[in-house]
């Protein structure tokens, strides 16, 4: 028998960036401890057809799939919480849905009619949503954006309209803003954030209330009042950690709440492997300092894979991790010399990026970390930068350089890909997605691994020149990981050093809180050794 799909519907009111993303994924969490299977979908109301294109500083890290897509950062929380490997059909654009919709009316699909936002948009919203419950408990569907917003309103419309033929729940998330003159909760943005959801036509069946603190007894009873909701249905989300969110949403009885909405059976949950994790976040016993290298550096969400990779990674040390975020230009400037801005690290992670800017900062810094035995740690732009970096300081290449930085260097270690050079377009062109790889046995890596096939996703234009190859590794570096076809350099280390390893790959993307990726497993170790030093 078919499964008959549930569908959550995750809203936000009264402004962004309240968590909606990890509201969503904790609600999932929840009912995936309860048996249940969960598919959630990210819609994002820009035109952009992907994230691909978007600028780190201003939407935050990009972050690609297996399959290639390149989408909203929330889809890798998505990934993290509910331990799931998605695809580019897990996150919906307006720009994607027009496109699709546009597509179909270009082939005569709609057989001569005028093509309209009600009901084609919205029809194709609520069918790419019914797309990803076959054979699903739940589809959770976080709408981006806010209440109010003219962008978000095909996608509430879609909701609504989904709501009268199937099983839905609505999940309204709101600021509650605490006045410090007084020490007040204030409830009026949010009850003026569930009348405008109402005038679209949609009743939320619980609300809840980003804080600083828990929420009141009396802030939800005026808001049960004021919103037309029970004061039981009044949800506290105060600020924590976010994995603590789960935990905190399980104690309030969230999962039971809706599963009794959509007349489904509670299981009960188990959340000890999950509090555990937690626990060693909170207390932890010993403290190092990662330094990060970037030109993205005034938005951390540009790095949020890394950072919480490197959090999955110290909650098995139970050890702090103190990121300390170098702004690379400060030292082609000389603003700083690097061994002062490297000065008491216990670790080094230069991570992805595009451009020249910065680069010459991150060689001297990789320079640094290699010659004074400070473990290391290279993705994509990284690994690139330690091979330009060993060219130059260990081959002697003067003026060795990747093609992305200077066309006409007489040494480009690194260049642009053959098949990338007839490309004259930005999206989705890139080698993305997860690509295989094959390490040498014996190797730190593949130690690391414990295994000799891997799978690890890439975003990138320029690779290893492979003519530079033997001249490298005659001096003493190690490429420890292929493609199959041996064409594509995938793993570095260096040896005599207790740790520096680069890749052109991602790791961070595939780092879960309860499996820390290896190599972030491996630097964090390394760091707290040389702390101990």
């Amino acid at each position: 028998m078919e499964k008959k799909t549930k569908y959550i519907f995750v809203t936000g009111g009264v402004m962004s960036g309240l968590g909606k993303g990890i509201l969503t994924v904790s609600v999932g969490k929840l009912l995936q401890t309860q048996g249940y299977t969960v598919e959630p979908l990210k819609i994002d109301p820009y035109l952009n057809i992907d994230a691909g294109t978007m600028n780190p500083i201003e939407h935050g890290e990009v972050f690609v799939l297996d399959d290639g897509g390149e989408v909203d950062m929330d889809l890798g929380n998505y990934e993290r919480f509910l331990n799931l490997s998605l695809s580019r059909k897990n996150n919906l654009t307006t720009g994607k849905i027009y496109k699709h919709v546009i597509d179909k009316e270009r082939r005569g699909d709609y057989l001569g009619k005028t093509v309209q936002i009600i009901p084609h948009i919205t029809c194709g919203v609520q069918d790419w949503i019914k797309s990803l419950g076959k054979d699903k408990d739940f589809v959770i569907i976080e709408v981006g954006g806010t209440v109010g917003d003219i962008e978000s309103i095909p996608f509430l419309e879609a909701a609504r309209e989904l709501s009268t033929r199937e099983d839905v729940c609505i999940i309204h998330l709101v600021l509650i803003p605490t006045l410090d003159a007084v020490g007040e909760q204030k409830t009026k943005p949010a009850q003026h954030s569930v009348r405008a959801l109402g005038e679209i036509g949609i009743r939320p069946n619980l609300i809840v209330c980003r804080c600083k603190r828990p929420l009141e007894d009396r802030t939800k009873r005026k808001l049960a009042l004021f919103c037309n909701v029970k004061e039981d249905d009044v949800i506290s989300d105060h600020d924590a950690n976010i994995y603590e969110v789960p935990i905190i949403l399980k104690e309030q009885k969230i999962a039971e709440k809706i599963l009794k909405a959509l007349n489904m059976k509670h299981n009960g949950s188990d959340l000890e492997e999950w509090k555990s994790f937690v626990n060693n976040l909170k207390n932890t016993d010993k403290k190092i300092t990662i330094a990060m290298t970037g030109k993205y550096t005034e938005l951390h969400d540009s790095y949020v894979s890394i950072n919480e990779a490197l959090n999955h990674a110290r909650s098995r040390f139970k050890t702090e991790v103190d990121v300390k975020f170098i702004e690379t230009t400060d030292i082609e400037e000389n603003k700083i010399d690097v061994k002062t801005a490297l000065k008491d690290i216990d670790g080094l992670i230069v991570p992805g990026g595009f451009g020249s800017r910065g680069t010459e900062g991150k060689i001297e810094c990789i320079r640094h970390a290699r010659e004074n035995k400070i473990p290391f740690l290279g993705l994509c732009l990284g690994f690139q930068l330690a091979c330009i970096e060993y060219a130059r300081n260990v081959c002697k290449l003067d003026g060795a350089a990747t093609t992305e930085v200077d066309k006409n260097t007489k040494h480009p270690i690194i260049d642009i890909m053959e098949e990338q050079k007839k490309i004259d377009t930005k999206g989705a062109t890139m080698r993305l997605g997860a690509w295989p790889a094959i390490l040498k046995k014996g190797t730190i890596v593949e130690k690391l691994y414990g295994t000799t096939e891997v799978s690890e996703r890439h975003r990138h234009r320029y690779e290893v020149n492979n003519k530079y190859i033997p001249l490298l590794e005659r001096e003493g570096l190690i490429f420890s990981g292929t493609s199959p076809d041996n064409n594509l350099m995938e793993f570095l280390e260096q040896p005599n050093h207790p740790f520096f390893i680069a890749t052109q790959a991602h790791p961070e993307l595939k780092s879960k809180p309860l499996t820390p990726h290896p190599l972030f497993l491996g630097l964090v170790e390394a760091a707290i050794e040389r702390n101990k030093s």
